[in-house]
């Protein structure tokens, strides 16, 4: 288990800067002497104050001591329990034999070392069902918006655009610029005639 003095000294200048300060310019060494500024309240302080008093096993995901997890990588770096004493003493009896230690403390150790099985972490979560009534949701706001505005927002009745006649001054219109000949309007409009073709 590393403490916080072993994880601040990693942090911290080591003895070759020391060396390379003493053997170079005044301006060099007075960089390498100064002091260390404390680290700043941040990412590595909150990560550091999560791990005090757990046990550092492995390499882990990246190398860096944190715990979540994962179907892809199954082994985190530290223990998910901080140590207490019945854990500690369960650690003592596991270096025994294991037929002697329970079921239950077997199960105590296990979840001391990880917070979910594998099982548990692949089991389904019935997140889909709030993804999907938020989408629905959505969805219904942006139908009863569309209605609303066509609804009460647009005047139709007043729009000459609309009207029978407006419609079919359009339509002769398309017709005597030949509009789509090949296979659209125009296409069905006999020219000789002046009218549609049966």
């Amino acid at each position: 288990m590393y403490s916080r003095a072993v994880v601040r000294s990693f942090l911290a200048r080591s003895p070759a800067y020391n060396k390379l300060a003493a053997n170079s310019s005044t301006s060099t060494a007075a960089v390498f002497q100064a002091e260390p500024k404390p680290p700043v309240q941040g990412v590595m302080q909150v990560r550091e104050d999560k791990i005090v008093g757990r046990d550092i096993v492995g390499y882990g995901l990246n190398g860096e001591a944190q715990y979540f997890d994962t179907i892809t990588f199954p082994f985190p770096s530290v223990r998910f329990m901080k140590n207490t004493p019945e854990i500690l003493a369960l650690r003592e009896k596991e270096k025994g034999d294991w037929k002697k230690l329970t079921i239950e403390e077997k199960k105590k150790l296990y979840r001391a070392s990880f917070c979910q099985t594998l099982v548990e972490v692949d089991a389904p979560t019935g997140e889909w069902k709030a993804v999907f009534g938020w989408v629905f949701v959505w969805v219904a706001v942006a139908v009863f918006s569309f209605v609303g505005v066509r609804k009460f927002l647009t005047n139709t009745a007043d729009d000459p655009s609309l009207s029978l006649e407006h419609r079919q001054a359009q339509l002769k219109r398309m017709i005597d610029l030949r509009v789509d000949p090949i296979d659209g309007l125009s296409s069905n409009w006999d020219y000789e005639k002046n009218t549609w073709k049966s």
